[in-house]
């Protein structure tokens, strides 16, 4: 992303002396997918995804397909996406998101990776849609989780796992901090969408990934427990939903 592209090498300091020692870096169309995988490819300390997001959406042809597919394929991409449903912004018609997001579920299916979820204002149409998927899924992050928590437990009956971002740090997040403390803690990811969803104390600036610390010290806070469990509670659940190896080195928070 422009916000942080032009600064990597701090960014990757500032997440390290904040305890992050991972950061899986999210595909949102073609062009992002390969520069994410570039990145994971020149940084051991990085992984990637590959998606096409509901704000770029468009009916794959066999030759965006084939591409996705290639990308899904190489070691270190661990994910598809973000995919999903975005009825909020409505970038792209609904049918047209529908349609890119089935075929986006059919090819992790055949490329045997997690997919992560971008759905907003859309949660009735999903749960329609991946009813016809799960049960062929390696399994499945629901990215920036904001639904209820009737919401969230279709969401972990399918056995996904929902991840947390900075805005559980925002006063007025009352539904979003009642999944955060209810959620069995092996289902619970932090995340932070960066550049975007900055928590408190840093809200209204650019997010970068150091300050996913004050997501999971938040989290630590509606949980009852300490900033060190959280630390590695939501590490070793990442480490699971994306298969990653057991041994990455530093804690993550």
């Amino acid at each position: 992303m422009p916000e942080l592209g032009g600064d990597l090498d701090g960014v990757l300091a500032r997440a390290a002396a904040a305890g992050v020692g991972e950061i899986i870096t999210i595909g949102v169309d073609l062009p992002s997918s390969r520069k994410a995988l570039e990145l994971a490819c020149n940084c051991r300390r990085i992984y990637a995804t590959a998606g096409v997001h509901p704000h770029d959406s468009f009916p794959l042809d066999a030759e965006a397909a084939g591409e996705l597919i290639r990308l899904a394929r190489q070691e270190r991409v661990v994910a598809i996406g973000e995919i999903g449903l975005d009825y909020y912004w409505d970038h792209q018609p609904r049918a047209v998101q529908q349609e890119c997001f089935r075929r986006q579920l059919e090819l992790a299916a055949e490329v045997a990776l997690p997919v992560v979820f971008h759905i907003r204002d859309a949660y009735e149409d999903f749960m329609d849609i991946i009813r016809d998927y799960a049960g062929n899924l390696a399994g499945g992050v629901m990215h920036c989780f904001s639904g209820s928590w009737e919401v969230a437990e279709f969401c972990l009956d399918l056995g996904f796992y929902l991840s947390i971002p900075g805005t559980v740090t925002f006063p007025k997040s009352g539904v979003q901090q009642e999944v955060a403390r209810r959620a069995p803690a092996d289902r619970l990811l932090v995340e932070t969408d960066s550049p975007y969803l900055a928590p408190v104390p840093r809200r209204g600036k650019v997010n970068e990934p150091a300050f996913v610390a004050y997501t999971a010290r938040k989290l630590a806070e509606l949980r009852g427990c300490t900033f060190e469990e959280i630390a590695g509670q939501t590490t070793g659940n990442a480490r699971r939903a994306f298969g990653l190896p057991p041994d990455g080195g530093e804690e993550v928070a």
